[in-house]
């Protein structure tokens, strides 16, 4: 099979423990999982969970003791960190039940769903789609994939990020409004999930702007430390 141009390289997630990698298809990302964070954005109660998506090239991947960078994106003067646990699916599906979600994780790994706050605000004002605030070149910075069955009691893990040494979200994976298990029922009825999509399950209250030079250090207890560094 000839091309008439060069395909993309795929996109892949190393694996703890391993020379193996993880292949990404589809960046999935939950909206409002956290009550604080909900009220802190103008909303609260228990809402149905909705989702957004970012495009698979949007990944910064960043191996494990490695400073990723990622640049001061255009366009925004108010960009967002929003450190989140990400859910690694190895085995596809739809309609799946809450009881059985476990049975198609794969893994669990840090992430940073990056916000050009600014943008999606004026999209919101306006009614329209605000993919340019969420889904932007280099949004979606990820540390290594740890296995499932390595990673500990993930659905109480603690999860922080600090910026420059100080901490800004500091919370724990037991506060999510939609668990893990009752993520992956809501997402599967509105997709068929694939193997290597990854799931961003939502921020913590403490979202705030980061600027050129800031040091990002995200982690939840049990997986490797995500740093990123804008330049």
């Amino acid at each position: 099979m000839s091309f008439v141009i060069t395909p993309p390289a795929a996109v892949s997630v190393p694996v703890v423990g391993t020379k193996d990698r993880f292949p990404v298809h589809r960046i999935y990302c939950v909206g409002r999982n956290y009550e604080e964070h909900a009220k802190e954005m103008g909303f609260t109660g228990r809402e149905p969970p909705f989702f957004f998506l970012k495009p698979a090239d949007a990944a910064v991947v960043v191996d494990a003791g490695a400073t990723g960078s990622i640049p001061y994106p255009s366009l925004t003067k108010n960009l967002h960190h929003e450190i989140e646990l990400v859910v690694a699916i190895g085995t596809g599906g739809k309609n799946i039940k809450a009881a059985d979600a476990h049975k198609h994780i794969y893994g669990y790994a840090v992430g940073l769903d990056m916000t050009r706050r600014d943008l999606q605000g004026e999209m919101k004002k306006q009614g329209r789609p605000w993919c340019i605030g969420k889904a932007y070149d280099h949004s979606a910075p990820i540390g290594p994939i740890t296995p499932a069955a390595q990673a500990g009691d993930v659905a109480n893990a603690e999860l922080y990020i600090q910026v420059n040494g100080k901490d800004r979200q500091r919370s724990s994976v037991s506060k999510l409004i939609w668990n893990i298990a009752e993520t992956i029922e809501h997402l599967s009825v509105a997709w068929e999930l694939q193997p290597g999509d990854l799931i961003y399950t939502g921020t913590p209250e403490g979202v705030a702007a980061v600027v050129s030079g800031d040091t990002m250090v995200g982690g939840v207890a049990g997986l490797e430390t995500l740093t990123v560094k804008v330049i």
